[in-house]
């Protein structure tokens, strides 16, 4: 079983151990969207939800999300991170609008930080659909995925769209 690495020889699962691993500069790059309707998409933009500024709210999950990312994904390395940023951008649809969602985490270290910026992304679509599916319940959270990532032994990758 020694070609899975996060499986131990009784089959049992294990986290890997990156003690002889190069520390290099890391980072990488995730995508999450969700798609609201025209009146959760005023009240976010207008600022008048009753729960507060909607993306402010969501960025700062994001970052609280992955800052955490090892409490919650079991087999992650708890990582010294060097820099968190979430951008968004709004794209007009026929009857609706898709917030699309860019989080970007970096460190200096021994393993990658792919899961914590796929995990920022995804948390800030949970919090936009938190705070406003009092209006809407039908909101879709859109594809989530790695958009790119450097550093490392495997170097760097870039999503071919």
């Amino acid at each position: 079983m020694s070609e899975f690495t996060h499986i131990n020889e009784q089959g049992n699962a294990k986290m890997v151990d990156v003690s002889e691993k190069n520390i290099t500069k890391r980072t990488a790059i995730a995508h999450s969207s969700i798609t609201v309707n025209p009146e959760i998409y005023q009240q976010i933009v207008d600022h008048t939800n009753k729960k507060g500024n909607v993306l402010n709210t969501a960025q700062i999950a994001g970052i609280m999300a992955a800052k955490n990312t090892a409490d919650i994904i079991p087999m992650c390395h708890p990582l010294p991170l060097t820099g968190i940023d979430v951008e968004f951008q709004w794209q007009k649809n026929a009857q609706s609008f898709t917030l699309n969602i860019q989080a970007t985490v970096s460190t200096i270290g021994k393993t990658g930080v792919e899961m914590e910026a796929l995990t920022a992304a995804t948390a800030v679509s949970l919090t936009v659909y938190d705070m406003t599916k009092a209006l809407d319940k039908g909101m879709v959270i859109g594809e989530t995925y790695l958009l790119s990532k450097s550093g490392g032994k495997s170097g760097e990758f870039q999503r071919e769209e």
